[in-house]
Order: structure tokens, then sequence, then C-alpha cells
């Protein structure tokens, strides 16, 4: 299997190569040339593997280059009881006969991002050996609250790679802010970027494209890569996760070989769905995608218009993983429904880039709407959401997990469609206590507590034990406390590498 980029398909590079690179030279998402199929038969046979047998039945359809032990090497480093707290890895829990809400949050850092992120660092490594790469790897990552943490846990003292993670200063919440700043590992570095999320991608987006900064890099030996879902080797791993879920709903005789899913997923970046959209592509019985925004609904009015406009209020949302207008993995999406015209896609990047909007046409517009539902979900929604959820069922739900749930409980009152639905449960309660105990006991719940101890308070009302990461997180230091301008960002890594 070789890969192309969205913006240049005569590129064709093995998957090491663009693992390793992360972003193609000309600024394009490296894609596979062709989706792999899985027919029904395998899936069924799914029902009766682990979570990493699975893993591997997707992966080496599309990493074709990496040999089945050097595979499994990967996955079973990644993916132990050990690091996610359950020999299931990612569990299902039936909330009622319509939902079910895929947690993807039981692993180190208490997000989904840990799905990809905890097998990440050894696809890279192994891609560095396969292409003889001699030079140290550095990888930038912009995050909007979760991905920091996650890469910096999976890259943490990793041999040959140094990782720096750039986050809004004012844009994370306090636990996920703190799961970066007291990081540790001898070749990690954090800075906080004054601005949005936006503006932290970009800026690592400007120095991947910047050519004069990157022949400093070499001249010091350095090669630049990435761990945000621009990378392949971080997207891939999302897709097994929609086919182990479907194969668990088989197993538990929720449904039958074949039957179709409906799949909602909170996504900003666009990755997540995208995931489950190959997945789709791919064989998964799935009827509709249900994209939940929250109020940065940049991708519910394109999914519900063909234009994406990026010139609009931003919004800091107790939801911030998702506070972003500019959604990367769309790319790789609009290249695959344009029949892979790069020209079209990096015309319409450029768009994006100069004036901020772009307009796809008539076609891909009719594909989108027979694929998708976007909705989206304000702050009063999500409080409410996961009130409502705790008092009819006891279950407990973060303020990402709640747009997707409240998305999709207006899709059916709009729709009617029962279909049985995956949830994509993208982080724990935990990570937001602050915001969810609001939402259960009002502002009087939180007032005057710190972290540690509304922690506590939340375990004490959901039942739910307190991930022992977080728990860890109670008298640790703060090693980093750097915070620059969006401009300052080339100098922040140039310091941390000492060139």
């Amino acid at each position: 299997m070789q890969y192309q980029s969205t913006r240049n398909k005569s590129l064709s590079v093995t998957s090491a190569q663009a693992i390793k690179a992360g972003l193609s030279p000309e600024g394009g998402l490296f894609v596979p040339e062709s989706i792999p199929s899985v027919s029904l038969a395998e899936i069924e046979k799914m029902s009766a593997m682990t979570y990493n047998e699975r893993a591997y039945e997707i992966l080496s359809k599309f990493l074709t280059d990496y040999t089945e032990e050097e595979l499994y090497s990967c996955i079973n480093s990644a993916y132990t009881k050990e690091k996610f707290e359950t020999a299931n890895i990612a569990p299902i829990y039936k909330l009622n006969g319509t939902q079910y809400f895929l947690e993807l949050w039981h692993g180190p850092t208490c997000a989904f991002k840990d799905m990809a992120l905890q097998i990440l660092p050894h696809l890279l490594t192994t891609a560095m050996k396969k292409t003889n790469e001699d030079n140290e790897v550095v990888i930038l990552v912009a995050t909007s609250g979760d991905t920091g943490k996650a890469a910096l846990e999976g890259f943490r003292d990793v041999s040959g790679t140094r990782i720096i993670v750039f986050y809004p200063e004012n844009g994370v919440s306090e636990i996920q802010k703190l799961q970066m700043v007291t990081q540790e590992g001898n070749n990690v570095g954090v800075a906080a970027v004054n601005g949005n999320f936006d503006d932290a991608q970009n800026g690592v987006k400007k120095i991947f494209c910047d050519e004069d900064f990157k022949a400093v890099l070499a001249n010091n030996r350095f090669k630049l890569s990435s761990a945000n879902s621009i990378n392949w080797g971080r997207l891939v791993p999302q897709i097994v996760y929609y086919f182990s879920a479907y194969a668990d709903m088989l197993k538990s005789n929720e449904i039958n070989v074949g039957d179709k899913i409906n799949v909602v997923v909170p996504t900003g970046n666009f990755g997540n769905i995208l995931a489950a959209y190959y997945a789709k592509k791919m064989g998964l019985p799935v009827a509709k995608l249900i994209c939940a925004s929250n109020c940065n609904n940049v991708l519910t009015d394109f999914i519900n218009t063909g234009v994406y406009n990026k010139k609009r209020e931003f919004h800091t949302t107790i939801s911030p993983s998702m506070d972003i207008l500019i959604s990367s993995n769309l790319e790789r999406f609009l290249f695959d429904i344009s029949g892979r015209d790069d020209k079209l896609i990096a015309s319409l990047m450029q768009k994006l880039n100069d004036v901020g909007v772009y307009e796809i046409n008539d076609n891909m517009k009719a594909v989108i709407s027979d694929l998708f539902y976007g909705g989206y979900c304000d702050d009063e929604h999500t409080r409410a959401t996961i009130k409502r959820c705790m008092e009819e069922s006891g279950y407990v739900i973060d303020t990402h997990t709640a747009v997707a749930k409240a998305v999709h409980d207006e899709y059916i009152e709009k729709t009617g469609d029962l279909t049985k639905t995956i949830i994509a449960s993208t982080a724990s309660p935990f990570k937001f206590n602050q915001s969810v105990l609001i939402a259960l006991g009002g502002c009087e719940a939180v007032a005057g507590k710190d972290e540690f101890t509304l922690i506590d308070d939340l375990s004490e009302l959901s039942g739910m034990s307190v991930p022992k990461s977080l728990a860890a997180l109670k008298g640790k230091n703060r090693v980093f406390e750097v915070v620059c301008e969006k401009e300052q960002m080339p100098q922040i890594v140039n310091e941390f590498l000492n060139i």
C-alpha cells in the first residue's frame, strides 16, 4: 500500500515514510492510494478476537510495509490492561436500547487520544529503523487539550525523539493544563500560546512548511514529524475501534452480522469522525455518520450548506477539545469524495488560508448530505444533557460526550431514526470535573474547591473510581511555565533543541 498527498497525488511513499514525515512537503496530508475492504465474514470473526487481534486485522491492511512481527510488537506494546485499566481497551456501555457509549478514555491520559498516541511512538520508531533514519525526530504538536498530554505520555523518553507541545493558554481545562505542565521526561517540552487552538495549529503548520527553518534543523541533525491527526499514524489506529465496537455488539447479541448502525462523534478537527468514515468505506455497516459540534459549529454549517467559513466568532466552551475553527482532517475527506482531485483540494485549502472561506461543488454536497447529519449544542444544553443522563441512568458523561448525546437526541427527534447507535465517548468526566459537577449540582457544588477535591466529589457522586493517572497529579511540580506569542513558536523550538 502506497500513500499519496492530498495536494500532490503524483507523490508516492510507503506507510513508514508517511508516518515518519507526518505532513507532505507542500502541506498536504498523506492518504492511502486505495481504501482496503473488510468482508462481513471478517467482521464476524472479530467478535471472538481480543482488541489487539482486531487492531492487527485492520492495521495490516494499511501498513503493508510493516511485518507481522513489527505490527504485533507495536500493538502489544500500546494496548495493555496495565495502561488502559481494562482488558477490553475500548469497552461499550449500553445506555438504552438505542444508544451505546464507546468508552475511549480508559488509557493513561483519560481521553480518546490515547487510543492512537499509545501506538504512534512505536509505529514511528519502527518507521525510523525501516527508512534508515539517523537524525533525531522532533515531534511538534498543537493541542486543544487532550492530544498534548497523550502525545507527551506516549513519546516520553522514547529514544531518538523529542516532543514539543503547544496549547492555547486559556483554552484547556485546569486538569488538562496540569497534565501537560507537570509532564516528566528528558525529551519533552511544553509551551502555552497566547491565542486559541487554531493559532497554535497554524503555527505548527507554518513551521512544517518553512524550508529555511527545516534546513537549520537538518544541519543540526533533526527531522520534523507530527503527532497530531495530520499524521496518518495517528489516524489509522482510530479506525480500529469502530470495528471493535461493532464486533463487541455482535458478541453481546445486540446486533446481527450486517445490521447497520449509526455512529455519533463529537469532533472539532474531523479526525475521529473521518476514521469512522474510512471504517464505513471499508465495509463496516454504518448507516449515518452524525457529526456533533459545540458552539464553534463550523462543521455543522459546512455539512448543511457546503460552505466552509472560518470567519466567525471563536467561542471558549466547556467542551474545549472541540474549540476549533480549522478542521484539518476535513481535507482528507474532501480529497476522497472529489475523486482524489489534488488540484481542487490545493485550491480549496489556499482559499481557506487566503480569504477564510471556500465552497464545494454540488456533487460533493450531495455525497455529504447522504453520508452525514450535522448538529451542534451550546454549553447550557451540554450541562442539561449531563444532568439528564445521570438522573435517567445513573451514568456520568463528560462535556464532549454530552455534546454528542445531545445532538443524537435531536437527530432522533427530527428523524425518528431509532437505529442502534454508537456514541464516541471521548473523555473521562474526571478530566472536566468542574463543568460536570456544575451541571449536576450547580455552581455551589464547586465553589472554593481545588481540582483534587472536585475529583473526589465527582467520584463519590458518580460511583466511579478516580483514574490513577489523575490522582497521581496531586502534589506534582509544574515543570513548564513558558507562555509565548504565536510568532515566537519557531524560537521556542530552537530554544528547546538548543540550536
